[in-house]
Order: C-alpha cells, then sequence, then structure tokens
C-alpha cells in the first residue's frame, strides 16, 4: 500500500469514530447541534495549527477562488450534523453503512465525469463491477444485522 492509501484508510477508520463520539456527546449534552458546534471549533483549532506549520500564503488565493469551491463546508456540516442527530437511535454502523453507500455513488459519478477537477476515470465494466461488490457487501451487513 502507498503511504496515500495508508493516510486516507485511517481517514476512512476515524469516520465511525467521528460519528460514535459525536453522537454520545450530543446525547449526553442534550443537543446534536452543539456537539457538532464543539467539533467544528475542535476541528478549526486542529486546521488552524496545520495551516500554521505548512504556511499561510496559500490563504491569500482564497479570494481569486469560485465560491462554489467553499461549499465543502456545507458537505462537512450536514454530515456531521445529521450523523450526530441520527447515530443515536439509528446506530453507528447503520449510519456510516448507509454514508458508505452514498460515497460510493458520489464518487463513482466525480470521477467518471472527472468533476470539480478530479481526475477522469470512466466507469468500466471492472470498475462497475467493483462498486457493485462494494455495495454488496455493505448491503451484506445491513441484512446479517436484522
Amino acid at each position: 500500500m502507498t503511504q496515500h492509501a495508508l493516510i486516507m484508510l485511517a481517514a476512512g477508520l476515524g469516520i465511525p469514530i467521528l460519528a460514535a463520539l459525536n453522537a454520545r456527546l450530543g446525547a449526553n449534552i442534550g443537543s446534536p447541534a452543539a456537539a457538532a458546534f464543539i467539533l467544528f471549533i475542535v476541528a478549526l483549532a486542529v486546521a488552524g495549527v496545520a495551516t500554521l506549520v505548512t504556511g499561510v500564503r496559500p490563504l491569500m488565493q482564497l479570494a481569486s477562488q469560485p465560491l462554489h469551491l467553499f461549499l465543502a463546508g456545507t458537505f462537512v456540516a450536514f454530515y456531521v450534523l445529521s450523523v450526530t442527530y441520527i447515530a443515536p437511535e439509528f446506530g453507528v454502523g447503520n449510519s456510516v453503512f448507509f454514508v458508505l453507500i452514498g460515497q460510493l455513488i458520489s464518487a463513482a459519478a466525480i470521477d467518471h465525469f472527472g468533476l470539480f477537477g478530479a481526475t477522469q476515470t470512466p466507469i468500466d465494466s471492472i470498475r462497475a463491477l467493483g462498486i457493485l461488490v462494494m455495495a454488496a457487501g455493505v448491503t451484506l451487513t445491513q441484512l446479517a444485522s436484522r
């Protein structure tokens, strides 16, 4: 595995942990929205430190960027808010499994069409089969938990 693959594996491992921790915090304090707010304060601090360590000069280029690129933050907020509200009742596994199905669909479309500047990787029969097998695996984990 390459270094990139290992980093992304670690990021993937963190998503269910994030969901479980923030869902529990939201349940404990009685406000999923407040828990999400705290998560973003901590994330802002971590990203701020990373920016300081790697250099703040790129921040000077923000004003020249297309506005639609800033929508990424709304997707993060939607994910965190939805999982924080839903996971305590629906379960972390169930929540993340459906997130995975959504990620498979979205990632395949982004790669296929080269959206947002991504490297275009058309969906051929082998790639489509792989995506279907992954989706089937996620679906089987859902069926097995019933």
